[in-house]
């Protein structure tokens, strides 16, 4: 196996073993990038000069010499961030933001930008200027957003690992989605230094997403500034939820769900209690209002006549309809936002971890990214928060893990949430659930990412 195809930590011990050639995996990376990103749209910029720099002065750090790619929300000292929109409306200037700095400090080395939707403004990835990224699984299949480029780069092994960033699940769909695995940290531990909302927002997080929970958890470490330590998470609390958020699925996605649960349980020698947080039923909708009108404050009536066609249509409607949303609305949803976190405290002195689908169906058409669950058919956007936006509003962490295969063999993500600075616990859960399965899913291939037969490898252009 090549070195490029290994996991994120494989990739970091034979470098740091003198096993592998760091300059060697850097240039397979960037070939793999014209192999493979024209079908995916995954990465959207790539600066191989700025790249071997990179690697020329990297430290002996935890990620010396290991490529990776970051989501275009955070700004590099060569290249400003974009958010999946036209750079006539995102006019930001290149700078050294957080994340650049604990990558480059770590000795990781950015091999290229990330698509993402649209001013990061849906859960499916099928909305950007550079066109939208395609599911490694199914090219004519939705990512998941806002991080999809991250999603689609590492689920088709462009590079073992990228930076996202969750504001309402945005690392954890495309982590479903695409069957990789995403953790969305704890607010407030992640860097955030740099981002344009940074001083405002209580939602977002950069976070990792990697092709196994080793990888989170090494690349979260290096978010962190902080060692997450591995544990084996024995006797592990696991609390189960009835209703829409576990029972309103697809039939594949409910029974992959309760199947890894129940191994996670025996793996770890724990148990199941079914819980019932108080609430829960509009953390979803009130994730939304808090999340979407953190910037509101910024927009003015007259900048939002300004903008022109150069924004899709769709979010030119989302930025007016923000300035209209009632304040009576936004207060409300800050109260259940503070009702949730005393019911979660409480929820959190039964169970270790709350588990159930990170969202409740397998990766819908890009053209037309609706779903059709048993209460009939709803948008993606429509029910995909109302299992992701609870971690956003109360700041818990939460990880999606692959965990199956759905219609037309996409794949099944099962999201795990823990108590406040439980980051290490819910990866150590997610390492556990590796174990019971045998890595079967994290192992798993789409087809974009099989290697060549011997036949077709001859027939291959050089």
């Amino acid at each position: 196996m090549s070195l490029l195809d290994r996991p994120l930590g494989a990739q970091a011990q034979a470098i740091a073993a003198g096993e592998g050639d760091p300059a060697e995996l850097l240039e397979q990376t960037l070939a793999r990038f014209e192999q493979r990103n024209p079908a995916l749209n995954a990465v959207i910029a790539t600066f191989p000069e700025q790249s071997r720099e990179m690697l020329r002065e990297a430290p002996d750090g935890p990620l010396h010499g290991v490529p990776v790619v970051i989501k275009d929300e955070w700004p590099l000292p060569w290249r400003a961030q974009q958010f999946g929109a036209s750079r006539s409306f995102a006019a930001f200037e290149p700078g050294e933001s957080g994340v650049y700095r604990a990558l480059r400090d770590a000795g990781a080395v950015i091999a290229g930008v990330a698509n993402m939707h649209e001013l990061g403004s849906s859960s499916t990835g099928n909305t950007s200027v550079y066109g939208p990224a395609h599911n490694p699984w199914d090219l004519e299949r939705c990512p998941g957003g806002s991080s999809s480029g991250p999603g689609s780069a590492v689920g088709g092994r462009l590079v073992a690992a990228a930076v996202g960033a969750d504001g309402i699940g945005s690392i954890r769909y495309p982590a479903a989605y695409c069957g990789v695995t995403g953790l969305k940290p704890t607010f407030g531990r992640s860097a955030m230094a740099g981002h344009h909302l940074a001083p405002v927002t209580t939602t977002i997080v950069s976070g990792p997403l990697a092709t196994d929970a080793a990888g989170c958890r090494l690349l979260g470490s290096v978010l962190f500034g902080e060692e997450l330590p591995a544990g084996d998470a024995a006797g592990l609390r696991i609390g189960v939820v009835r209703g829409p958020i576990s029972e309103d699925c697809q039939p594949a996605v409910r029974e992959a769900c309760e199947a890894a649960i129940e191994a996670l349980r025996a793996e770890t020698g724990g148990e199941v209690t079914e819980v019932d947080p108080d609430g829960l039923d509009l953390s979803g909708i009130a994730s939304i209002l808090v999340g979407s009108t953190e910037s509101v404050g910024a927009i003015t009536p007259g900048f939002l006549n300004a903008v022109g066609d150069e924004l899709s249509i769709v979010n030119r409607a989302l930025l007016k309809y923000r300035l209209l949303l009632p304040h009576a609305a936004v207060a409300r949803a800050a109260l259940m936002r503070a009702h949730l976190r005393r019911s979660l405290a409480e929820v959190f002195k039964q169970v270790d971890v709350l588990a159930w689908p990170t969202v409740p169906a397998v990766a819908p058409p890009l053209t037309e990214p609706v779903v059709e669950l048993p209460s009939g058919l709803h948008s993606a956007d429509e029910v995909n928060p109302r299992g992701g936006g609870l971690a956003n509003l109360t700041g818990t962490p939460a990880v999606s893990v692959p965990v199956g295969f759905g219609e037309g063999g996409l794949p099944i993500g099962l999201q795990l949430e823990g108590a406040w600075g439980s980051d290490a616990l819910l990866l150590d859960a997610a390492e556990a659930l590796e174990r019971a399965t045998e890595r079967r899913w994290v192992d798993a291939l789409p087809p974009i990412a099989e290697p060549l037969s011997a036949q077709e490898a001859e027939a291959a252009p050089n």
